[in-house]
């Protein structure tokens, strides 16, 4: 155990399916000593939103564009998150140590050692008047890691009690799992998650998401489809791998020809698949998945993946966490540890050649 006292951090984070900004708070000392606290969840505003989703669709601005008033944008969004979570919660923010601030990730190219998260860290410090942590991932791709998962270390803090083996599953945009089984902690990007049913389901049907699955379990999933999705060669590679919300357009061009019913049913058969397609990677057979993200709301994914995994599949509120909070506290954890410079990522985690502290830090003026 680290012989460090817990402090109160926040942590704010937007993930790849843009739904809103999540911001919570957690007592921490970086190691396991973890308590955490509230959380809420704000919604962009629907400019905004609808600014970064154009921008989604064409990540390539994401490499070329300064994109400073969209980054001004985000910024103020999160800043302004904080503060009506501050006084939602009646947080002193006297007690408030760090600020973990992911912001908005618009390009995640590990390959080309590229990812962009859009957010002002100095702004924000000066707007909050606290000390601020962003640019958790930088190091990480700098060094030749990709970048992702970044919640495996919190997710051993979380599990620490529990028994192994077992897999934590963040259904968010894109999928990833946590693998923990004793001292080993393996994680890796899984494929789509909710992304591409989302995107489906906003151009068909005008709605943001498959409320429950329902539309998806309507369907008949196009075999021969999901077959061709998960040949892939992301599937083959070895972990630790990671994705770009956009990797699989192919699959999102190759449903249009299907009915509206039918073509979520194929995305969200590819979601399950690609999961299964996650055991060879791993040293052992999990014996329960607990499931977080706004995937594990639809009952569609989840009776689908108890089906095809063939133990228990559980959300994580069976183990008391909040899975909408779960993120945003992941990055009041790591402002934690990048404070005291702890490493945020490991070799079996993100491919990094060694653990990787990261973060860049932003007094208050």
């Amino acid at each position: 155990m680290l012989e460090h006292p817990s402090v109160t951090a926040v942590g704010v984070i937007s993930g790849t399916s843009m739904d809103g900004i999540d911001v919570a708070a957690v007592d921490a000392d970086g190691d396991l000593a973890l308590r955490p606290g509230p959380g809420r969840t704000f919604p962009y505003p629907p400019a905004l939103r609808a600014s970064l989703l154009d921008l989604a669709a064409d990540p390539d601005r994401a490499l070329r564009e300064p994109l400073t008033e969209l980054e001004a944008a985000v910024t103020e969004a999160h800043a302004g998150a904080v503060e009506q979570f501050l006084r939602d919660t009646g947080l002193d923010r006297r007690t408030v140590s760090v600020v973990g601030l992911h912001g908005q990730t618009v390009c995640h190219r590990p390959e080309q050692r590229f990812t962009r998260q859009l957010i002002d860290g100095p702004a924000a410090a000066r707007r909050l008047n606290l000390p601020v942590v962003d640019h958790f991932r930088d190091d990480d791709v700098s060094a030749g890691g990709q970048g992702a998962p970044f919640a495996p270390l919190y997710h051993r803090a979380l599990a620490a009690r529990l028994q192994g083996p077992l897999m934590v599953l963040n259904l968010g945009g894109v999928g990833n799992v946590t693998f923990l089984d004793g001292d080993t902690v393996l994680a890796f990007d899984t494929g789509p998650a909710s992304a591409l049913l989302d995107d489906f389901v906003r151009r068909r049907r005008g709605l943001p998401f498959d409320e429950d699955g329902r539309l998806a379990a309507s369907g008949q999933a196009d075999p021969v489809l999901v077959e061709r999705f998960l040949q892939h060669p992301f599937f083959v590679q070895p972990a630790p791998k990671s994705l770009d919300r956009n990797d699989f357009h192919a699959a999102a061009t190759a449903v249009e020809s299907l009915s509206d019913a039918d073509g979520a049913a194929t995305l969200a058969a590819f979601t399950v698949e690609s999961l299964v397609a996650a055991l060879p990677h791993l040293p052992a057979t999990p014996r329960r998945w607990l499931v977080t993200g706004g995937g594990r709301r639809n009952g569609h994914f989840m009776a689908r993946l108890r089906i095809r995994l063939g133990v228990p599949v559980d959300p994580v509120e069976a183990e008391g966490w909040d899975g909408d909070a779960l993120e945003a506290q992941c990055f009041a954890y790591l402002a934690v540890r990048a404070r005291r410079g702890l490493p945020l990522s490991l070799p079996s985690t993100t491919g990094v050649p060694h653990p990787m502290p990261g973060g860049r830090l932003h007094l208050a003026a």
